[in-house]
């Protein structure tokens, strides 16, 4: 080892110049420093050089309350048909890194039902899940779990419509005792506690099953262990329900 600048594979003369000296040891120590850096565990090293990415949507980061309102607001605009304009193209190439979604939207998967229309919303604006009677299954719990908890999600909505014929087949099934075709009775078997819950009551039977529908799903996603149960306890997210009325396009909150 040099006795002058320190460097383990150099041995310097005595005579060496001072000003050759007071640069080897510059050098040195710029070396030394850098082993040291060097030395900090990676994933700190790439933490400092990499500031936390800003969510694609950030006005989809909101409190429960506040997405409830804007899905209101939405629909009101829808309801007038003053929808606003979208950049098809702009949207998507923010949302090519990601997704934020401000709601999460269980409907039927009647073709006159579309919430994206409904509430007048933007790409990525709404996680949805649609199925024929909109009823709770543990493949739509599965993917609000992944909302909520994964894309942070702060609402959810089971939404629910005039004259869905979903409900109706389940009501006629169960009042004749007829089983249909297909595959159609597994709809009938997770709409049947709706229908006779209801079974009965004063008012339109259909209607009474379709409320009744829409808050047997809200209860059901509340309740959802573990993490959609953890996550209303917690109120990071909020579970409502809805009736879309078919002539005006309004969607009654409810539940």
């Amino acid at each position: 080892m040099c006795q002058l600048c320190g460097n383990p594979n150099i041995a310097h003369r005595n005579n060496l110049p001072r000003r050759d000296f007071m640069f080897g040891a510059a050098v040195a120590g710029s070396l030394t420093m850098a082993g040291q850096a060097d030395a900090r565990p990676r994933k700190a090293r790439k933490a400092e050089s990499k500031p936390e990415a800003s969510p694609p949507r950030p006005e989809n980061v909101m409190t429960p309350d506040a997405a409830l309102a804007r899905l209101v607001e939405g629909n009101k605009r829808y309801q007038k048909g003053l929808t606003r304009r979208h950049d098809f193209v702009a949207e998507r190439e923010a949302l090519v890194g990601g997704q934020n979604p401000f709601a999460g939207i269980l409907s039927c998967a009647d073709s006159r039902i579309a919430p994206e229309y409904a509430f007048d919303s933007s790409r990525g604006d709404l996680f949805v899940c649609r199925v024929a009677g909109n009823f709770v299954s543990p493949e739509n719990i599965a993917s609000f779990e992944f909302a909520v908890d994964v894309l942070k999600t702060p609402l959810l909505l089971v939404l629910g419509h005039e004259s869905c014929g979903a409900v109706k087949a389940a009501i006629s099934s169960n009042t004749d005792k007829t089983t249909l075709p297909g595959h159609l009775p597994s709809l009938v078997t997770a709409l049947t506690p709706a229908v006779k819950a209801v079974s009965g009551h004063s008012g339109d039977e259909l209607e009474n099953a379709t409320k009744e529908n829409v808050r047997l799903g809200v209860e059901a996603l509340k309740t959802a262990t573990p993490l959609l149960s953890a996550a209303v306890n917690e109120k990071r997210v909020k579970i409502v329900g809805g009736i879309y009325r078919l002539a005006n396009g309004q969607v009654e909150i409810f539940a």
